[in-house]
């Protein structure tokens, strides 16, 4: 999909963001709409079905979580990316955030290179034709569901079925933040766990076979893939 294909939704009650956001991201070429609340935002997400909603969060008539948790249950939407725009320190905001069904945040003030690269990388994870193939490559990484493969700059690795499993998840959608209940449901089904670490321990494992910094913890809430 082509830049000037991709449209982005701008939710912001201040128009400064607004202007300056929009401005920046229109010279990159993406096609930049804009909103000033959550009610509006719902309205124009109908009609222009973006990939990228960018919310901010305290915003009148209807906030950004509770404009998040609305969009969520729209079937156009399923596949939109949701960031939403955060004022440092709002820690709870991040988790609520994740909690409403968003992928990421970014925090403000940010300088606008900063947010176009920021951007790009979220719009990575928009599924078009080539990404639902069963061959997923995300920088050195590929990985081959279909035979069960996983190759790491030139080195093939062997992973237990858990362990591909999880990283084929993780990497399916680079830099989106996935829930330990998600994972748990996606990854274990209703298989009987033991113990409340299972995650945390193959993540670690993970880690020692893949590289420490490709995960990150988000404390509270879960793990993404990082790139």
């Amino acid at each position: 999909m082509k830049k000037g294909d991709i449209t982005i939704l701008l939710v912001d009650d201040e128009p400064d963001i607004l202007e300056i956001v929009g401005y920046n991201l229109s010279e990159e070429g993406y096609q930049v709409s804009t909103a000033s609340n959550g009610l509006e935002a719902i309205e124009k997400a109908k009609k222009k079905k973006p990939q990228l909603i960018i919310l901010d969060v305290m915003m009148p008539e209807m906030d950004g979580i509770e404009a998040c948790e609305k969009l969520r249950k729209i079937p156009e939407l399923e596949q939109t990316v949701i960031t939403f725009l955060t004022a440092r320190g709002e820690d709870y905001s991040q988790v609520a955030g994740f909690d409403a069904g968003a992928d990421d945040y970014i925090t403000k003030p940010i300088r606008p290179k900063v947010l176009v690269s920021k951007v790009k990388a979220l719009l990575r994870r928009f599924k078009d034709e080539e990404q639902n193939s069963n061959i997923v490559t995300v920088g050195d990484l590929t990985i081959n569901r279909d035979e069960y493969k996983i190759i790491n700059g030139t080195k093939e690795l062997v992973l237990p079925r858990k362990e591909f499993e999880l990283l084929s998840l993780l990497a399916s959608k680079p830099n989106k933040v996935f829930k330990r209940e998600d994972i748990l449901q996606k990854v274990w089904g209703d298989e009987v766990i033991v113990g409340g670490r299972t995650i945390d321990v193959h993540i670690r494992k993970l880690r020692e076979k893949i590289g420490d910094d490709s995960f990150k913890t988000i404390k509270g809430v879960g793990y993404k893939f990082v790139i």
